[in-house]
């Protein structure tokens, strides 16, 4: 479903979700295949297909009753320092990317919040005494979400950490849903015996996961439901709180993939969950894409891959709770399962021996 993004049929993600669009993208497939079949029972095959097509049909047209983004007068300030892979980790790097995010942070005009990538504060930073404190200096009474790995008695959680004007943590989310053999191992015992480890793991033993979503409360600008990197990738678990934020946040880092093709399909699956939720996303990633989405999966403005940089942008209104959002996956695959009983049956009958 994903080719579907930036395209007029994209919004029909806000009625049925990506799964929707999935078998929607199969429908509009499958029809090519059934041309290729003896020329006998070409046409009653393609007859069978007339329920799905139609139901896309109508998913076409309300998708045209449209909704107009409004924006808010609240801006939000994206900060992307742009640290390649290799030299994110690099002790004498680390203080001339954090010393870049505490400078972008600082400019003129003050927003209404600013964002920092994922693990855009590490646990020791050469030079810096006081990370939270420098932090808060720089924003100069400007909210702060910024991620970085927190250390606990049991290891290292990846978080975003919201601190308010005064500089205080008021608000710490802990990444629920790691990347397997990213960010730890899964039966890591097992694995350990032959040597190997997570691919992102920069701390002993791998992440600590998170055990609850949350909300974050951003006063002025309204709740956020803050997703990590990976956490974007999943529909389900967007629409899984039980609380409905006015946007979506979701800071990342995407240099793993440098400047292919992975920053912009992770970028797409971004502009999906926007679709889905009727919410406009900020993004924040450590070397790009940075963007603002609005509720209907556009671009208000980014940062291109690989820049250096900061950019102030208007907040998107929220469109009203979605379809999708309402109801999940559920309607779709009663809808496939029915699909399939009954095209089924007809191949069956179709298939039958003829008995007098």
């Amino acid at each position: 479903g994903q080719v579907w993004v930036g395209t007029p049929v994209d919004p029909i993600l806000a009625w049925v979700g990506p799964q929707g669009l999935n078998f929607a993208t199969f429908l509009v497939a499958l029809p090519l295949g059934v041309l290729l079949l003896p020329a006998s029972g070409r046409v009653a095959r393609l007859l069978a297909l007339v329920p799905g097509l139609a139901l896309l049909a109508i998913l076409g047209l309300l998708n045209g009753v449209g909704e107009t983004t409004a924006m808010t007068s609240k801006t939000v300030r994206l900060v992307q320092p742009n640290a390649p892979q290799h030299q994110k980790w690099d002790p004498v790097m680390i203080p001339v990317f954090f010393q870049r995010q505490i400078e972008f942070s600082a400019a003129a005009p003050r927003p209404d919040l600013i964002v920092w990538p994922e693990a855009a504060v590490p646990n020791y930073i050469e030079g810096v005494e006081d990370p939270i404190r420098a932090i808060t200096d720089a924003a100069a009474g400007v909210p702060v979400a910024f991620g970085m790995l927190r250390p606990d008695t049991n290891g290292f959680f990846n978080s975003l950490v919201h601190l308010d004007r005064e500089g205080f943590p008021r608000d710490i989310y802990d990444k629920t849903h790691l990347v397997p053999f990213g960010e730890y191992l899964p039966v890591r015992d097992l694995w350990s015996r032959f040597g190997l480890s997570a691919l992102a793991s920069v701390v002993p033993d791998g992440m600590l996961a998170g055990t609850e979503r949350q909300i974050i409360d951003f006063g002025d600008l309204g709740g956020a439901l803050p997703l990590i990197c990976y956490e974007v990738v999943f529909a389900h678990g967007v629409n899984a709180t039980s609380k409905r934020g006015a946007f979506l946040l979701q800071i990342t880092n995407d240099a793993w993939f440098g400047e292919w093709s992975g920053p912009y399909q992770h970028l797409a699956q971004a502009r999906m969950r926007a679709i889905e939720q009727g919410l406009p996303m900020v993004r924040v990633a450590n070397t790009g894409v940075s963007a603002v989405i609005d509720p209907t999966g556009g671009i208000v403005n980014s940062l291109a891959l690989g820049e250096a940089g900061y950019l102030d942008v208007k907040l998107p209104e929220p469109f009203p709770p979605t379809t999708y959002s309402r109801t999940g996956d559920w309607p779709v695959l009663l809808f496939v399962m029915l699909w399939l009983l009954g095209f089924g049956g007809y191949i069956y009958r179709a298939n039958r021996p003829f008995r007098d």
